[in-house]
């Protein structure tokens, strides 16, 4: 999701408007570090170790994990351009002031957000296509106890629009939050955090953020 301002700001504007029920051992003594020379030959003969293996390549992107036949469709994977691990620099700022790693988890069925700020706010998230409902979900928390969850999907546009008022828990009169991930030609992203508290009458923005992919991009 991304942006530590936008989670305190969410706080004052959202407070409470839904539930959160939703959806080595120490060490050892030296007998027991001290092993046979002839036991430890053998275990380094029979155990493959890492640093004899055979070096394999890693991929440039997390994104190149295959999914798995259960979450192999275009609709599993119409956000798979939020893949990556980015530098996230607020609109106004010259600098990026967080880091934001998305990867693909448990067979390409879901994603997941690992956000962190160089002023120490850390949050996550997990995203998925319920095709049950034929509709992208996403449950935010951040380390300062705020939840969010928003759904919605893809507008003619390809951007992503997830907002809390697609949800079965939203009621008439709460906030409104609206997120919308918008893929850029060269490979950015800009996440556009806007909240309503007149039932979409009017919008202020609550985080505007530019994704910018790192350089060297761990698998995952």
């Amino acid at each position: 999701m991304g942006g530590g301002v936008r989670m305190r700001t969410r706080n004052r504007l959202d407070t409470g408007i839904l539930p959160t029920a939703w959806a080595s051992s120490g060490s050892r003594s030296g007998r027991y570090r001290a092993r046979p020379l002839l036991g430890a030959v053998l275990a380094t003969l029979l155990v493959p170790s890492p640093l004899t293996a055979p070096v394999q390549a890693q991929s440039s992107t997390p994104s190149a994990k295959k999914p798995s036949s259960a979450c192999a469709s275009d609709n599993h994977r119409a956000f798979d351009f939020w893949i990556g691990t980015w530098d996230v620099t607020a609109v106004g700022q010259d600098q990026p002031s967080a880091v934001n790693r998305i990867s693909r988890e448990h067979g390409g069925c879901v994603l997941r957000e690992d956000y962190s700020t160089s002023g120490g706010y850390t949050g996550m998230s997990m995203s998925f296509y319920d095709s049950g409902r034929d509709i992208w979900h996403q449950t935010w928390m951040g380390g300062d106890g705020a939840a969010l969850f928003i759904e919605g999907g893809l507008n003619k546009q390809g951007e992503m629009v997830l907002s809390n008022r697609n949800t079965p828990c939203y009621k008439d009169g709460m906030p409104i939050n609206r997120i919308t991930w918008t893929p850029h030609a060269d490979g950015s992203v800009r996440q556009h955090w806007q909240a309503s508290k007149d039932g979409g009458k009017t919008w202020t923005t609550v985080f505007d953020g530019l994704y910018v992919r790192q350089a060297t991009q761990p698998d995952r």
